[in-house]
């Protein structure tokens, strides 16, 4: 691409700044437990687009490609969820691994310390590692049990002054049932926080949906399978499904 195209682009950005929700379960594609490489590889592929578009990257990975807190049946809640947070540090450092090896600058932050593997969060550090250009990935959630990494993508959104939340999932947006299921289920295309919230449909838990809508921070659903969306999205084209305050 020319250099008057790449300017062309950049101008055209809805967003300046945002935070990249990447599920575990994405991360593992068909094989539904670890890592699938060629997944991971073209994800990270999208956002070093992403990247030098002049896009300022957050991502908050989770981890249930390996575990999740409420696989822990018998086990004591705080442990399983901790465990979780672990699973999500293995992923948080593939996608580093995977930015760096093309050439994307990119730090990891975790909400509980282990300064061996990775720095502790720190809201100025990363935000000033955003304006510098490199993609932060914030792994360990909130670094607190009972609280998803759904409400950690809320919770550092809203600290770090993202424009909005790129939910990538494997669905292509936001429905009233499981498409899977229900083939004549409802697609939305645009829909407000509290009818996320009141019809129950799933898309981020009540504690991360109340924290977006309390912060007005706009929602995107999109497909991940297909990683271009993420350019798509921060293009401005209407794909997936879009969440804020009015539709």
């Amino acid at each position: 691409m020319t250099a008057q195209g790449v300017v062309t682009i950049i101008m055209k950005l809805k967003y300046k700044r945002v935070m990249l929700k990447i599920s575990g379960e994405a991360l593992a594609g068909d094989n539904g437990f670890g890592i699938d490489q060629e997944i991971l590889s073209r994800i990270c592929e999208s956002v070093k687009k992403a990247s030098d578009m002049g896009v300022e990257i957050a991502i908050v990975v989770g981890g249930g490609n390996f575990w999740r807190g409420r696989s822990g049946i018998g086990m004591d809640r705080t442990t399983a969820d901790h465990m979780g947070m672990l699973a999500t540090v293995i992923n948080a450092l593939a996608l580093q691994d995977t930015l760096e090896s093309k050439g994307v600058p990119t730090r990891v932050q975790t909400a509980i310390d282990m300064r061996r593997i990775a720095e502790p969060y720190i809201r100025g550090r990363a935000v000033r590692h955003l304006e510098k250009k490199r993609v932060v990935i914030f792994a360990c959630g909130t670094g607190n049990p009972f609280f998803t990494t759904d409400t950690a993508a809320a919770l550092r959104a809203a600290e770090i002054d993202a424009d909005a939340i790129l939910l990538a999932k494997n669905v292509d947006a936001v429905y009233d049932s499981d498409p899977k299921i229900n083939h004549e289920a409802k697609r939305f295309d645009k829909i407000t926080y509290l009818d996320m919230i009141n019809l129950q449909l799933g898309v981020m838990d009540s504690t991360a949906s109340t924290l977006c809508m309390d912060n007005n921070i706009p929602i995107i659903v999109f497909s991940i399978r297909e990683p271009e969306n993420i350019i798509k999205v921060l293009a401005g084209e209407n794909i997936g499904t879009y969440i804020a305050k009015e539709v």
